[in-house]
């Protein structure tokens, strides 16, 4: 009996270590250009943003997938885009000014954290089938003890997504 469940114990163990080794793979992120990324996600990335410029391309891979996260500036604007290996895009993050978003954000941020200055508002876009919806904003913040925070905010402004530090 102990040594059925000796073996169960190290069986247990052996899943857990295999599972961490690949939720490690999965955290690992390589930083790249757009010139060596594949391309469909080349392609995906000059239909959507034709004349764009990238700041930041890094390919990642998430839940098994790859995906390339690509930030970029186009017509002035700050944007970043979630391109799949095979050229599907699948969120859009669009920049926008306090005035471009409801007014009820930035008492709901204040709520969450007092006297915090707001660095960036994203709009989170989802994509399917190639139409982007929007649906929340990421907001960063600059807390008053000199801290980075983002909050997801939903859409009418008024609720608080999630958090993350």
């Amino acid at each position: 009996m102990r040594t059925i469940l000796g073996w169960c114990g190290v069986a247990a163990v052996a899943a857990v270590l295999v599972l961490a080794g690949a939720r490690a793979a999965d955290d690992k992120a390589e930083k790249m250009t757009l010139d060596k990324a594949p391309k469909a996600v080349r392609d995906a990335f000059n239909a959507r943003f034709p004349g764009g410029e990238v700041t930041s391309l890094t390919k990642e891979t998430e839940g098994g997938k790859v995906v390339y996260d690509i930030e970029l500036k186009h017509k002035g604007r700050k944007y970043e885009m979630d391109v799949q290996e095979d050229g599907t895009i699948l969120e859009v993050e669009k920049e926008k000014t306090l005035q471009e978003v409801p007014a009820a954000l930035a008492k709901t941020v204040d709520g969450k954290f007092p006297k915090a200055t707001i660095k960036v508002i994203m709009e989170v876009n989802l994509v399917k089938n190639k139409v982007e919806t929007p649906d929340h904003y990421e907001v960063t913040v600059e807390t008053a003890d000199k801290k980075t925070a983002e909050v997801l905010i939903t859409l009418d402004g008024k609720g608080v997504k999630e958090e993350k530090k």
